[in-house]
């Protein structure tokens, strides 16, 4: 029972295209342009224009309210909330880029790969939690950089937050005042994620404490940092073969059960994931 790839971090955030300008007269659109360019940042209450091309790195422990939108862009200057107000993003790490990618290009592919392994790290070491268990929650990270004009400017710098949902998220949940130690422990029902549909693919993501039929229970990692991609046959064989056991004893070893996998591809390998996450049928 293979899934579509439910990537438990965004990488590289989306770029979208500016829309194309209408067909007016050329100094009309000028004008328009340079009126929209102006009057847009300030016009808009939860942009901050002192972040919007900062070359000083962010501040470190900053929340934010955060939307999907916001986490599909490479950069962001959305305003700071204080952590006990209602928020969705938490800024976990920032740091200067590595002294190899200080002549990289804006979209070098580079920076994803360091953002996986830097958000990453320091996000299990933030929460608390294992990659297993950090990979079976509703919380993911998103990693920014500088603004274009920043880049020029000679910023190098990165950022990465801790968001209360996953790139399939329509909306974010709120955040606790601080995440820190969120998955220590025994974690609650509200942080893990299942899914509520006849089957797990296509099924919307929930948390646990919310009506469901499938849970996420474990995971198997299919190899090694610096390993080669094993190919889409094996990792959904191996995965599958592991989840039917995995989710067997998780249950107790019923004499009938349902498991579903969730395997991840070449472009996810690359990016440094290699774990597949084993899902149990179950409303518990």
């Amino acid at each position: 029972m293979p899934d579509a790839p439910l990537p438990h971090a965004s990488l590289v955030p989306r770029r979208r295209p500016l829309p194309g300008p209408t067909a007016v007269l050329a100094a009309l659109a000028l004008a328009a342009l340079l009126s929209a360019c102006s009057g847009g940042a300030q016009a808009d209450p939860e942009v901050d224009p002192a972040q919007v091309d900062a070359v000083e790195a962010p501040e470190l422990g900053a929340c934010r309210v955060l939307t999907p939108d916001d986490v599909a862009q490479p950069s962001d200057a959305t305003r700071t909330v204080d952590c006990s107000e209602p928020h969705t993003a938490q800024t976990y790490a920032v740091g200067p880029l590595p002294d190899e990618l200080s002549d990289a290009a804006y979209d070098d592919p580079r920076l994803g790969a360091f953002a996986y392994d830097t958000c990453s790290a320091q996000q299990m070491a933030f929460l608390g939690a294992d990659e297993s268990t950090v990979m079976r929650t509703v919380v993911a990270w998103a990693w920014f950089r500088p603004s274009e004009a920043a880049w020029e400017e000679g910023a190098r710098w990165y950022r990465c937050d801790l968001v209360g949902g996953s790139e399939q998220s329509e909306e974010y949940v709120e955040l606790p005042e601080t995440a820190e130690g969120l998955l220590t422990g025994r974690v609650d029902d509200r942080w893990l994620v299942c899914a509520d549909g006849a089957t797990v693919a296509g099924s919307p993501r929930v948390p646990c404490s919310e009506p469901h039929t499938w849970r996420a229970v474990t995971t198997i990692k299919l190899g090694e940092a610096g390993d080669p991609y094993p190919g889409d046959r094996l990792s959904e064989v191996r995965s599958r073969d592991f989840c039917s056991e995995s989710v067997g004893a998780w249950l107790g070893y019923p004499p009938t059960y349902e498991y579903g996998y969730t395997y991840f591809h070449e472009a996810e390998w690359d990016g440094g994931n290699r774990r597949s996450v084993c899902w149990a049928r179950t409303d518990r």
